[in-house]
């Protein structure tokens, strides 16, 4: 009698012929997940400083850690995976070497936030022209995200390098504080 996942043409592994997988260790970053996590779980709504402070530790939620997260917060895997996607903060990448993060919110966009993440973009080899997603450079030095509100409308356009924010920016002056910082490193 064939399985019932059977596809014409595929071979029949009768069930009794599965071979075990080895469960593999938790990771480096397992551990670190879960002694972070457990600071944090017994807090009303300790999930998002438990996600935050696993960032700031690791400069990402690994998604290996998702698991972990999920069994000490008691939550499924797929209710910790819909915060972290949720909100743009959270990576589940380490990030390149230098992140810029454009804001892309009414004001800066009223103030020509558009024409700055296409020359940021430019300028540093990331993605394409104006691209509204996170996108890194070839070589991995730059990564160029998108964010919606940094709180500095008055002061539009504005970005971040690497958490510093800058605002009232031209392309000019981006130029000129990537300079600077390309200089640093």
């Amino acid at each position: 009698m064939p399985s019932p996942v059977y596809a014409p043409g595929a071979p029949v592994i009768p069930a009794n012929d599965a071979v075990p997988q080895p469960i593999p260790a938790p990771s480096v970053d397992a551990a670190a997940v879960r002694r972070i996590a457990l600071d944090f779980e017994h807090l009303p709504g300790g999930l998002l400083p438990a996600l935050h402070a696993v960032q700031d530790a690791l400069g990402h939620v690994p998604r290996d850690g998702v698991p972990v997260i999920a069994e000490v917060f008691n939550l499924s895997r797929a209710e910790v995976h819909g915060v972290l996607t949720y909100y743009h903060h959270f990576r589940t990448e380490p990030p390149a070497g230098c992140v810029v993060q454009v804001c892309r919110a009414e004001s800066c966009q009223a103030m020509g936030a558009d024409a700055l993440m296409a020359h940021v973009q430019l300028t540093l080899g990331c993605g394409g022209h104006g691209q509204a997603h996170a996108s890194r450079s070839a070589d991995g030095r730059f990564q160029v995200e998108p964010v919606y509100c940094l709180g500095l409308c008055a002061s539009s356009p504005a970005l971040t390098i690497d958490g510093e924010v800058h605002a009232r920016l031209s392309s000019s002056r981006f130029d000129a504080l990537i300079a600077e910082k390309v200089g640093q490193q």
